[in-house]
């Protein structure tokens, strides 16, 4: 943990943001909101395992990104359409399917993730998967 005046800005911020949620959004109730919503969304929630598939690097297929096709993408409006949003984000969530229909000879052949809670279960048991399997650029001396 790094002490620096960007953690104090970025701690600060938050502390205001949450005195600002709590005095004029709702009280307790909305700071609960958003613990469970950051809870649910980062947590062994089934639907948690898009952010895996999304920004880690398996060892057995390296690739930036990982799309998902399952019947999860139903409750999160098509993100696990992944591939298709970073190459076409003008498509609406609606007709990111449609797309990949389009154009099979292009996303079938991409690594897939095959199941959210697979992925959450694959990161917390197995060995291979960690932190350090996040995607990284080489820094080009500008804050990122």
């Amino acid at each position: 943990l790094q002490l620096d005046s960007w953690w104090m800005f970025n701690t600060s911020l938050v502390i205001a943001s949450d005195i600002l949620v709590y005095s004029y959004l709702g009280g307790a109730r909305a700071l609960l909101y958003l613990f469970l919503s950051t809870a649910l969304a980062g947590s062994l929630h089934p639907c948690a395992g898009h952010f895996l598939a999304e920004h880690y690097v398996l060892p057995e297929a390296p690739a930036e990104t990982y799309s998902y096709y399952g019947w999860l993408n139903i409750f999160s409006y098509n993100v696990g359409y992944h591939n298709e949003h970073h190459d076409f984000p003008q498509v609406a969530w609606t007709s990111l399917p449609k797309l990949k229909a389009l154009v099979p000879e292009v996303y079938d052949t991409l690594p897939q993730c095959p199941s959210w809670p697979g992925m959450i279960y694959r990161y917390v048991m197995s060995d291979e998967l960690s932190a350090y399997n996040r995607v990284l650029r080489p820094t080009s001396g500008k804050v990122q």
